[in-house]
């Protein structure tokens, strides 16, 4: 096991896979002599030369539809976006080419394409800047929508994207780049549609991926201190969505919290809250519940989107609705106080 950063673990896999295929070209705004906004691409020009290190012009239909037909042919790009607000630009190639190729073509061309970038809420980077759009994703039949919760996540499941033959889209979250932890040394690989359940519980189940994963921790040890035992399960990846692992841990604990950065409506937490409905509704002693973002464009005033962000308070309230009981936040607890606001 080596100790790594998010970024790091991002950035050793890039190395590890252009070293090992010579078909495996990196692609995006800024990724060469700027070296990346995030630094992922920190000294890989200098290493790879102009041919696998593209710094392309600041249009992403472009470039990502010069890498949908750069898959097509053979080669393996991995596209740097360099922030998923930016997808929106490429929305067209990305749903009505790269996701519809093999399709159209009776499976005979494979689209080995990985898109990544920064997902979700920033430090104050707006409105504009600041959106979940895994959702948006994963509803469009032929992709492969990815979270990465840690930096061993991080590692793995962009090894298996990169080897694979489908477009994948790759969500990072620039909060977590430098966040870090265990990553193993050598081959390592995530398979994509496997959950991880990263904590053992008897009461209820939450759900949660990406950055959320942390609050939904956070919550489940606050919880523990109550008496309540939380089952946390990290889906790592929303399309394939591990269904199977949720349903058989409701299954256990009949109860569920399902938590997500995005906006609440028509979001990755509503599709998983029907899941468990319709796998487990014999099981429930309880409502599924949602803990979201709030329902607004995200606030620049940093009070305020902190408010507008789901927490380890908002994970325990609703936790606290599934057992029918009051259960003081973590907020509460140290301040001594009655409610968060």
């Amino acid at each position: 096991m080596s100790i790594l950063s998010y970024r790091e673990a991002i950035r050793s896999t890039l190395i590890e896979e252009m070293d090992r295929d010579p078909t495996v070209i990196l692609l995006g705004e800024e990724i060469g002599l700027y070296q990346g906004t995030f630094r992922m691409t920190a000294d890989l020009l200098e290493r790879y030369g102009p041919r696998r290190v593209v710094d392309t012009p600041t249009s992403e239909i472009g470039f990502v539809g010069a890498a949908i037909g750069m898959a097509m042919l053979g080669l393996r790009p991995v596209v740097e976006m360099m922030t998923w607000n930016f997808s929106l630009v490429a929305f067209d190639q990305i749903v009505n080419n790269a996701a519809k190729v093999r399709y159209f073509s009776g499976g005979q061309v494979d689209i080995p394409l990985v898109i990544r970038g920064p997902n979700g809420a920033g430090v104050q980077l707006s409105a504009q800047h600041s959106q979940s759009f895994e959702a948006l994703y994963a509803h469009i039949p032929g992709l492969r929508v990815v979270a990465p919760a840690t930096p061993a996540e991080a590692k793995g499941l962009l090894r298996t994207a990169i080897r694979g033959s489908d477009p994948v889209i790759f969500l990072e979250h620039a909060a977590l780049y430098g966040s870090k932890g265990e990553v193993p040394d050598g081959e390592f690989a995530v398979p994509f549609g496997a959950a991880d359940i990263v904590r053992s519980g008897r009461d209820v189940t939450i759900v949660a991926y990406s950055r959320m994963l942390g609050a939904a921790l956070e919550a489940a040890a606050h919880l523990a201190g109550e008496g309540i035992e939380a089952e946390v399960i990290n889906l790592r990846t929303l399309r394939p969505l591990d269904r199977s692992t949720i349903v058989e841990s409701v299954g256990r604990t009949h109860r569920a919290v399902v938590v997500q950065e995005q906006w609440r409506p028509f979001g990755a937490a509503a599709e998983i809250a029907a899941t468990i409905t319709e796998g487990a509704f014999d099981a429930l002693d309880a409502p599924v519940e949602r803990v979201t973002g709030a329902d607004v464009p995200m606030p620049y005033a940093r009070n305020l989107e902190l408010l507008a962000l789901p927490d380890a308070g908002d994970i325990v309230r609703a936790v606290a609705r599934t057992l029918y009981r009051e259960i003081p936040t973590p907020h509460e607890r140290s301040s001594g106080g009655q409610s968060d606001a």
